[in-house]
């Protein structure tokens, strides 16, 4: 059979904040979850290290990053793809 397999890995999409690492972006992954207590509505935020192998993303950049085997102590994720490029200000 030559079905397409579904990745059990799992990826998120968020901003790059910081691309001063080599080979390493810092992507901030921001999500909309409901107080359990007083059901509100509040943002929470992660901040995840990412590789990026060839340095081409740059601060501003919305990624997609997957995860993947521990790379170092620090970073589990790999930037996969560019979303949308970072807007001149």
């Amino acid at each position: 059979m030559t079905e397409a397999k579904t990745s059990l890995k799992r990826t998120l999409v968020g901003k790059v904040v910081s691309d001063k690492r080599a080979k390493t972006v810092t992507v901030l992954i921001e999500r909309r979850v409901k107080h359990e207590l007083y059901g509100k509505i509040v943002g929470k935020s992660s901040k995840y290290h990412a590789h990026d192998e060839k340095g081409e993303y740059k601060m501003g950049d919305m990624i997609e990053i997957t995860e993947s085997r521990p790379i170092s102590k620090t970073k589990n994720w790999v930037a996969t793809r560019l979303l949308q490029k970072a807007s001149l200000v």
